[in-house]
C-alpha cells in the first residue's frame, strides 16, 4: 500500500488529495495520513507531500464546481479535527462526492459519510466548549491575549467567532499545543500566525499579568456559587479538566 503523508495544513491536505487521486493506483491501495506518522510499517511505501498551491487550488475548485461550496466548507471545517484518520476520511468522502454530487453528506448508508458526521459532531462540541472557555487577559491598555490547549486546531473557528463579538479590540488567541495564534487588529480582519517555541514562551508570560477584570471575574465566580448545589461531577462533564487549564476562575 502507498501512504501519502502531509502536514496538518489545509493546502497541504488538498495537495495530498491531488497526488493520491492522480496516482491511478486504485483507491484500495492508497491511504492518506497526517504527520507526524505514529508508526511506520514495513511493507508500506510512505510518500511525503509538500504544499503545492496550484494543485491545492485545482482540488478546491473541483470540489466547489462539481460537488458544492457547502461540502467544501464542511470538509474544511472537519479538517481541523484531531482524529488521525480525518484526512483519509475526507478523501473517501470526496470520492463519493464526485460520484453522487452535492447531497453526499446526507448519504449515511456509506461508512465514510457516517465517520465524517461523527468527526463533525465531536469537533462542533469542542469548538462550542472553547467559545465559552476562552478567557482574555488584558496585557496593556489596548491589547488582550487568551491561551487555549485544545485537542483540535480550533483557532480559526474561534477567530471568526470573536471577530464578530470584539470587532473594535486588539486581541490574540494563542493555541499552546499546536503553536498557532489568531491575531486581530482593531477594526480589521484577523489572520493566522504560526509561532516558534521562543515566541510561545514569551506569550506564556502574558498569563502572569493580572488586571482588575480578572480579579473581578474570580470574585463574581465565587460569589454566585451556591455551596449546597455544588456538583463537581456535573461540572467536570460540562467543563472537563483538560479544557479549563487557562480559565482564570480555576487558576490560583
Amino acid at each position: 500500500m502507498r501512504i501519502y503523508t502531509c502536514s496538518r495544513n489545509w493546502d497541504a491536505m488538498l495537495t495530498c488529495i491531488y497526488e493520491a487521486w492522480t496516482s491511478r493506483l486504485g483507491q484500495q491501495n492508497i491511504r492518506l495520513e497526517l504527520e507526524p506518522v505514529e508508526q511506520y510499517t514495513l511493507f508500506n511505501e510512505y510518500i511525503h507531500v509538500d504544499v503545492n498551491k496550484g494543485k491545492a487550488d485545482s482540488v478546491a475548485d473541483a470540489i466547489v464546481e462539481k460537488i458544492s461550496s457547502y461540502v467544501y466548507y464542511e470538509l474544511t471545517f472537519c479538517s481541523m479535527a484531531c482524529e488521525k484518520d480525518v484526512l483519509d476520511n475526507i478523501y473517501r468522502v470526496l470520492i463519493l462526492g464526485f460520484a453522487y454530487g452535492p447531497k453526499v453528506l446526507e448519504m449515511v448508508q456509506f461508512k465514510d459519510v457516517m465517520r465524517n458526521n461523527e468527526i463533525r459532531r465531536r469537533l462542533g462540541r469542542e469548538v462550542s466548549r472553547f467559545t465559552e472557555a476562552v478567557r482574555f487577559q488584558k496585557v496593556n491598555d489596548s491589547f488582550y491575549v487568551a491561551h487555549i490547549e485544545p485537542k483540535s486546531n480550533l483557532v480559526l473557528a474561534l477567530g471568526r467567532h470573536f471577530q464578530d463579538r470584539m470587532p473594535s479590540e486588539n486581541w490574540m488567541i494563542v493555541d499552546d499545543v499546536h503553536l498557532e495564534a489568531v491575531v486581530h487588529p482593531a477594526n480589521e480582519d484577523f489572520y493566522l500566525r504560526l509561532l516558534s517555541e521562543i515566541e510561545l514562551e514569551a506569550l506564556k508570560r502574558t498569563e502572569r499579568t493580572r488586571d482588575e477584570y480578572t480579579d473581578l471575574w474570580k470574585v463574581f465566580f465565587d460569589t454566585i456559587a451556591i455551596k449546597e448545589r455544588i456538583n463537581p461531577k456535573l461540572q467536570k462533564n460540562l467543563f472537563p479538566l483538560w479544557a479549563r487549564k487557562h480559565a482564570v476562575e480555576f487558576m490560583d
